[in-house]
Order: structure tokens, then sequence, then C-alpha cells
């Protein structure tokens, strides 16, 4: 992982420096999140992993199931990741452009699962509290995951705080093994 993370670096980071430049990060979030999800249609992908295929026809089966969802800018992204065998890592590179929107703007995404639903209040105190431990104002994705069955679990990157009885019961089991 650390090493497509590292070889997706730099188109990630130029990415972000034209979106920044064009001061267009949502537009480049969304092309990113195209791009991302056309090159892992199963169907998609086997053309792609297929040594036969040329890029020119790699590039038109791009145009095609994207069509005008794609500007010209996304279409260049994808010509160069195809013609540089790259268009593998676009999970890696929305990703750290992700990070990168996200530190530009100061803010960082949370997800933030739960047994039981919250109230407005219980929900404002743990983005309150996320903001404090973050130092970055927090946008939160709230679901309820009843497997929990009780506490919560918040992801914010690579942290993951899970204060669930199914966690807590998951450690216990471990350390009853050990």
């Amino acid at each position: 992982m650390a090493e497509r993370l590292t070889v997706a670096r730099p188109y990630a980071e130029a990415v972000f420096a034209l979106a920044a430049e064009e001061k267009r990060l949502p537009h480049w979030q969304s092309a990113l999140a195209l791009l991302r999800a056309v090159s892992e249609a199963p169907k998609v992908r086997e053309l792609l992993n297929n040594p036969k295929t040329d890029v020119a026809a790699k590039m038109k089966m791009f145009a095609e199931v994207c069509g005008d969802a794609l500007d010209a800018g996304g279409k260049r992204l994808a010509e160069v990741l195809l013609r540089a065998g790259r268009i593998g890592l676009m999970a890696e590179i929305e990703t750290l452009f992700l990070q990168r929107k996200e530190a530009a703007e100061g803010t960082v995404e949370a997800t933030i699962e739960t047994a039981l639903p919250l109230d407005a209040t219980q929900e404002n105190e743990i983005r309150a509290a996320l903001a404090k431990h973050t130092g970055r104002k927090v946008d939160a994705q709230i679901s309820v995951n009843p497997a929990l069955i009780g506490g919560t679990r918040i992801t914010v990157g690579d942290t993951v705080i899970d204060a669930s009885v199914q966690g807590r019961l998951a450690v216990m089991a471990r350390e009853l093994h050990a």
C-alpha cells in the first residue's frame, strides 16, 4: 500500500496544484471520484488489464463511459495515467487529493458509527470534541450500526477510536486467547 501511495503522490499533488490554481477543488474532487469509479468497474478493469488493448482504445472507452461528466482536464489526466500504466492508482490519487484538499480547507472527514441514533446535542458534542482534538473543522458522516451493540466507533483518517461494546468484546476475546 505504501508503494502505491508513493507512486500516486506526484499525480495527486499535480492535480491538487492545478485545482487550487484554478480555484476548482470541488470540480476536481468530482472528476477524480468519477475516474476512480469508472476505473474500478469490473468490465472496465478487464479492458484496462488487457495488454492487447492500446491506449487509444482505453481512452475512447473512458470518453464514452464518462461522456460530458468529464471535462477536457479530466480526460487529459485519464490519458496521462493510461499512457503511464497508472490508471489503477485512481483510488490512491483520489485519497491523497482529498487529504490535501481537507488540509487546505482546514477540515477533516470523520465517520461516526453509533449503535443507536444520536440526537442533535450528542452529534454537536462529538463534532466539537473531534474539532478540538484535530484542530480542524470536522465534516462528519454519521451512521447507525446496530452490530456495535452499544457505544460509538469514530474514524478520522487512519485513526480509529472504538468505544463500542463490539470493540471491547473483541479486545476481551483476543486477551482470553493470548
